[in-house]
This record gives structure tokens, sequence and C-alpha cells, in this order.
């Protein structure tokens, strides 16, 4: 016998559209068999219940089994090996027409019993499965609903664990009941085989022993032909009965591993995690418009294919494609009737709705750098009080190594930032271009050489530093400003930068690492660790975090040149870090101390060798005097051009 199509019990708690599709084609399978067998058991029981129609029903069951390679099973049918054999089967059951009546006790028990037990209890048994299925996958279908209609504001725990209770309860039933449908479905392939082939090896054998082996009909050839046959039927119910057991077992395990995984938000930390999953599949809520202000949500099974999002509906057999998610973002989004929202978003701006999302990331940049509804409150809120300012660096989360006046509370917005002034939003490779206003150092060069990130034997400019910090950072943007005096030039950068990449759909950042010493700020790429923007810690003049958002941070670069040569520019970079804002401003401080008090200690050494060398000078000077100025001019005068000299002298 060929092999068996089998449903995979394994992906029962998954219940996937392919698996859903699968089943279908195994139910279909099944009412095809339940539609055969039950003409086969009205022509065998005119075989049993009526003499008279004796040979008339013994000629319908030639028909069927003649016809049996017409079938179309959706599984099994080109079973050649089957076909034949009841073709065979229906040639001798034509010829054994005219059967007598003493045969139906025989009949009764080799023939009619099993296919009797067929019908009324395996056939039966998956129709009683397959409704227990449809409530318990209602069930669990209401329970998932009811869960994720939980309002994540208002919680209330006593409804909260009734839900989850109601969603363990309806998920494990369903798992268990799905698995046990399964289980009879496979077994009802094996079943259908016996089914067909006792039912009429019995009634051959009622035939056999009623004629004695002497109908002309009954030959030697046939007896091996029936014997051949009962031992596949044998075959077929030990590998059945092996197969019943081994998904017996594999039940058993699976409902004890799935346990856990029937309540609605598993514990993590009892499994694994996969961190090099190539695929992900299960079913999300999607949100989709209904009006110009309502909306629903519809359950739909996802899965990532490729660098694709595709969603498939139970009953599709293959998925469709809804978004490529290669250059997409995905963040958490609150909801006020959902659990665990996110919201994807393509940064070519093929969304369901772009004007609307920009709109919407318009208004949260705002309100996220802006919170004060206008515009004096907003440059208000954002201006710090400061009463005086240390001569030294500070390290607090914002830092200025400008003039040492107040703040510029009497400054305008145009004051700031000039309204023309054009907005970079991503760092310049350091192959091609090199940071206004920086020279190259012999020898230095914007790629590494070694490929494990090395400098080829000298010591790197930072090695000897004192601090060394790393910081995950994404740069937002960059642009020239007017004053770089106070933190104000910093929030209006914030705010123009967000609000230019919100109206212009530009969501991509680059992530690089900053690292913090006392001699610079270096922006590192974090796969290849060649440095892509260098910041002389002295040119640094002020740093900033902003107020409210402490993931958003900036600095002010001094340099010589600009839009206008020969006069020193400052650029205001801007970044966004994960909520280490302050930290990186109180490192930046920390390296301007470092730097400030080690500069005194070089000054003080320099003061002190000056010093000494003054005072060495004094000791020695009529010497010194004579041997620079004459010994190698006199060399060559002779006596009395020696004494001329001294004489002048």
């Amino acid at each position: 016998m060929p092999g068996i199509d089998k449903l995979p019990i394994e992906e029962t708690l998954e219940d996937s559209p392919q698996t859903r599709s699968l089943l279908g084609v195994f139910e279909e399978d099944a009412a095809a068999i339940s539609n055969y067998v039950n003409q086969l058991f009205q022509a065998m029981h005119r075989i049993y219940d009526a003499q008279n129609e004796l040979s008339a029903a013994t000629h319908l069951t030639s028909k069927l089994l003649k016809e049996y390679e017409k079938q179309r099973f959706p599984l099994g049918g080109d079973d050649e090996v089957m076909t034949s054999t009841l073709q065979q089967f229906a040639k001798v059951i034509d010829e054994l027409s005219s059967c007598h009546a003493v045969l139906s006790t025989q009949l009764a028990d080799a023939m009619m019993f099993p296919i009797t037990q067929f019908k009324e209890r395996d056939l039966k048994e998956i129709l009683t499965l397959k409704e227990v299925f449809q409530i318990a996958s209602n069930d669990h279908d209401a329970a998932i609903t009811r869960y994720g209609r939980l309002s994540k504001r208002r919680e209330n725990e006593k409804i909260k664990a009734e839900v989850m209770e109601d969603v363990y309860t309806s998920r494990k039933k369903q798992h268990q009941t799905m698995m046990h449908y399964f289980c009879a479905l496979n077994t009802l392939q094996y079943k259908k085989k016996i089914a067909v082939l006792e039912p009429l090896l019995g009634y051959m054998q009622a035939q056999i022993s009623f004629f004695k082996m002497g109908s002309e009909n009954l030959t030697e050839q046939l007896q091996e032909f029936l014997t051949n046959i009962g031992t596949s039927v044998q075959n077929v119910r030990r590998e059945m009965d092996c197969e019943v057991e081994n998904m017996q077992q594999t039940i058993e395990d699976l409902e004890v591993a799935s346990d856990p995984l029937y309540l609605p938000d598993p514990d993590t930390t009892k499994f694994p995690v996969h961190r090099n999953l190539t695929r992900k599949a299960g079913y999300l809520n999607a949100r989709n418009k209904t009006g110009l202000v309502s909306s629903s949500w519809e359950r739909q099974f996802y899965f990532t294919q490729g660098g694709n999002l595709m969603s498939q509906a139970r009953g599709d057999v293959a998925g469709g494609l809804v978004m490529d998610i290669d250059n997409c973002s995905v963040m958490a989004v609150d909801c006020e009737d959902r659990r665990y929202c996110f919201q994807i978003t393509s940064f070519d701006g093929k969304n369901e709705n772009p004007e609307e999302i920009a709109a919407r990331v318009n208004q949260s940049a705002l309100e996220a750098v802006t919170p004060s509804p206008s515009f004096q409150q907003r440059h208000e809120s954002m201006r710090p009080t400061v009463q005086s300012r240390p001569p030294a660096p500070r390290t607090s989360s914002t830092g200025s190594l400008g003039s040492e006046s107040a703040g510029l509370s009497a400054l305008s917005l145009d004051s700031l930032v000039a309204p023309d002034t054009p907005i970079q939003f991503d760092i310049i490779s350091p192959v091609s271009e090199d940071f206004p206003g920086q020279t190259k150092s012999s020898g230095q060069s914007g790629r590494r050489t070694n490929p494990f990130g090395e400098l080829g034997g000298s010591k790197s400019e930072t090695e000897d530093s004192i601090l060394h910090q790393l910081f995950i950072v994404r740069f937002l943007g960059s642009m020239e400003v007017k004053s770089d005096e106070s933190p104000d030039v910093v929030y209006e950068t914030m705010r123009q930068i967000l609000a230019a990449r919100a109206i212009h759909n530009v969501f991509r950042m680059t992530e690089s690492h900053l690292l913090v010493t006392c001699d610079c700020l270096k922006l590192i790429d974090p796969q290849t660790q060649v440095t892509r923007l260098r910041f002389p810690l002295p040119n640094v003049v002020l740093y900033a975090t902003h107020q409210e958002n402490k993931r958003l941070f900036g600095f002010v670069l001094r340099t010589s040149g600009g839009r206008v040569e020969s006069r020193q520019t400052s650029i205001c970079y801007i970044f966004e870090s994960n909520n280490e804002g302050e930290k990186i401003c109180d490192s930046v401080g920390l390296a301007k101390q470092i730097a400030f008090h080690a500069e005194l200690d070089l000054e003080e050494q320099s003061r002190l060798i000056a010093a000494s060398s003054r005072s060495n000078q004094n000791s020695g000077e009529g010497q010194f005097v004579v041997l620079s100025s004459s010994q190698s001019e006199d060399s060559d005068l002779g006596e009395d051009g020696k004494k001329k000299r001294e004489s002048e002298a």
C-alpha cells in the first residue's frame, strides 16, 4: 500500500490558515468516503436483506466497485493498487450475482457487520468530533475577541482574570478537540480501506464456504488473490494501530508541553528565545477604517516571507502581499481599546494614508519638542532660568563654553536659526566627504586598513584618553545656527528638524556609536567601526538635552569656514538616544572638565620650565653671549682682528 496522507497534529495549537485549508481537504475526503460507503452499505444491505434482489444488488455492488477509479477523492485518488484490487473484486462479484439465501447468516457476520460498524461508529464519530470542534473553535474566537477588547486604561482585574481564564479554557478545549479530530481523520484514511476491503473479503469467504470450493468461479487463483488481500488488510491494520499509538503519544506530549501556551500572555521566561528565526507568523488584529472617524478591528493571520509582510484569511489557499517591510520602521503606539499595538510605517511614503500619517507624526513631533500651545509659551518653556554661569565647564544635562553673559532671553526666532537654513538629515560618508573646517593629519584616512578595526600598529588618538564612554545614538539632522550662547538654540533646532522630518516624511535615521573622550566626540559605524564624523572637543561650545523628552539631545560645533569663508560658523547637531540624553551631556561636561584641568596642569608645567630656563640663563649670561655672537665670526680674523673686536666691545 502507498503512504497515507496525514494531518499534522503538531500544528494544531498554531491553527494556521494552511492547517485549516488542509483540514478542509480531509473533511471533503471524509464526506466523499461517507457518501461512497453509504452507497456501498446500501448495496451490501440489499444482498443481505432481499433474496430476490440479490442478483441486482451484487450487480450494483460490482458497478460501484468499477466506479471507484472514477471517484475523485482529494486524498489517495491515484491509488492504482486499490483501484485494480476493486476492479478484480467487481469482476468476481458480477459473476456471483445469483447468490442463495442461505448465505444471509454468513453475510450478516462477515459482510454487514464491519461495514455497519464503520458507518455507524467511525463516520458518526467524525461528524460528532467535527461539531464539537466547530463549537470549541467558535468559543475560542469569542474568548480571544473579548480579551482583545479589554481596555488598557480602564482595566478591571476581576474582569481581566475572568476573560483570561475563559481564553485559557477555550484554547485548551479547542486544542484538545482539534488534536483528537485530526487523529480521527488520519485514522479514517486507514479505516476507509478496511471498511471497503474487509466486507468484501468476508463476502467472498462466505461464498467460498458456501460453495465449498466447488464453484467454477472460485478458483485457486482467486483464493491466492483473496489471501493477498487479507494479508494487505492485516498490514494496514497493524500500520494503523502503530500510527494511532504514535498519535496518541504525540497528543499526550503536546498537551503537557502546550499547557502554558493556552494563556494569552504566556511566561516568556519559561521558553527559549529564538533569535535566528527567518519567518514569523501568527494572528494579529488589524485596524480598518469604516468611516471618517470610525474604525474596526479584523483578526487575520499574518506571516513574513522574505522581506514582505503577508496576510491570509481562513479558507484561503495562499497568502496575499500586505507591504514590503525591508524599508519600514516599527514603533509601539498606545490604543484605548487594544493591547500591544504597534504601527508599521513605510519610508517611501506608500502607506494606506500618507497624508494622515504625516500629519499625525508631525503633530507628535511638535508636541514632543514644543508641548506648549503657543509659540511664545513654547519659547519661554524651553528657556532655562540661568542667573550666572561658572567659568569651568559643567557636567549637567545642558552646558556651554561660549560667552560668560547670561542666556539669550530676549532673542527672537530669527536670531537663533535663519529661516532659509538647509537641514542635513543624513551623515556624510567619510570616504567621500570631510567635516567642514576639519583637516586630515598625515597618515589619517577615513577608512581602516586593518579589517579587524586596528590602525596598523600606530596608537589611536584616543588610546591615552582618560575618559572612554560609548552611547548608541540615531542622527536626526544638523543645521547652521546664528548663535551658540544659549540652550534655546538647541531647543529651536530640535523643533525645526523634527517638524521638517514629519512634514517631508523623512523617517530614516542613521544609527551610530557616539564615543566621548577627553579629546573629541566620534560617530562610529557600528558595523565596520569606521569613524563617520569627528568633533574636536574644544569646538563643542554648547550641549543640551530637551527638558521633557530626555531621548533628544544636541550640541553646537563652532568651526572655521561655512557659507561665508573667513568667518566662524556654528552648526547644531541633533540626535536621539535610548533615553540617555542627560548621561551623554554629563559625559561631555566631564570630558571638558578633564581636558580643562589637563590644560591647566600643562600651562603650570610650561610656566615652571620657563622660569627654570630664565634662572639658568641669568647665571651663565656672559659666556653665552660670547659663544653665540662672536666665536664663529672671529675664527678666521687673526690676533689683530680679535684685539680690535675686543676693544670695540
